[in-house]
């Protein structure tokens, strides 16, 4: 990423408050992988939101997907350690993309998530 990119991301993730995370069901114990799903509302497309996902995932060395959806939201497939998925998910409620808006952000603890290598955006 060009400096001028970087700088203007970084300051522009500084000023956000995080959204409203919902958790759906309870962080199982002693899991490794933490496997999760998330659904992310609010302006979140045609605003980068995907790639800077990918960004966030490769800097965090977070495996996955994200996909727009018909509806309007990003679906989201993660997995890595819980202070990996844990710092995801907070800057998921952030907005990666400097353009986001999120509302919030619904997150599923799920095993049965494949186990991805690296992060990829999805159609």
């Amino acid at each position: 990423m060009s400096s001028i990119f970087r700088d203007f991301f970084n300051s522009r993730q500084e000023d956000k408050e995080p959204s409203e995370i919902t958790y759906q069901n309870e962080k199982p114990e002693n899991k490794d992988p933490i496997k999760i799903k998330a659904q992310v509302y609010g302006v979140v497309q045609g605003v980068g939101f995907r790639y800077t996902t990918k960004h966030l995932a490769d800097q965090l060395k977070v495996s996955g997907i994200v996909r727009n959806e018909s509806d309007g939201s990003v679906y989201i497939e993660a997995l890595g350690s819980d202070q990996q998925i844990k710092q995801f998910i907070e800057e998921l409620a952030k907005g990666p993309s400097p353009s986001a808006s999120v509302d919030q952000v619904v997150v599923e603890y799920d095993d049965s998530i494949p186990d991805y290598e690296g992060f990829g955006e999805r159609h």
